[in-house]
């Protein structure tokens, strides 16, 4: 007798799959982080380059290459984005809040 494997769909937050609770903060910073990864590879800079670039200590870059985004602030990696010549809008809206669309727009 053979049982059917059990499957959980997702919520589309794998921490908060996990259950942590700072999910989304760690959601947050994993696709951040995740841009950084890319726009570095993209590159092909040296771990001494990129510490010059973002203007960190070399174990930091090594941490930040292994994808361990829980090391850095949320602000820190957007940080990073502008010194790799990234253009960030944020668009602030009410999450919760029916009828209302005012939403602001920043460029940073």
């Amino acid at each position: 007798m053979t049982q059917e494997p059990v499957f959980e769909e997702s919520s589309g937050n794998v921490f908060a799959d996990l259950g942590l609770s700072n999910a989304d903060e760690l959601f947050t910073r994993g696709k951040i982080g995740i841009q950084v990864l890319r726009l570095l590879k993209q590159r092909n800079l040296k771990q001494r380059e990129i510490s010059e670039l973002l203007g960190i200590p070399q174990p930091e870059v090594s941490r930040l290459m292994k994808g361990e985004f829980q090391r850095f602030s949320e602000g820190k990696l957007l940080i990073f984005l502008k010194r790799l010549d990234t253009e960030i809008t944020l668009h602030l809206r009410p999450r919760h809040a029916p009828g209302q669309s005012a939403e602001t727009v920043i460029s940073l």
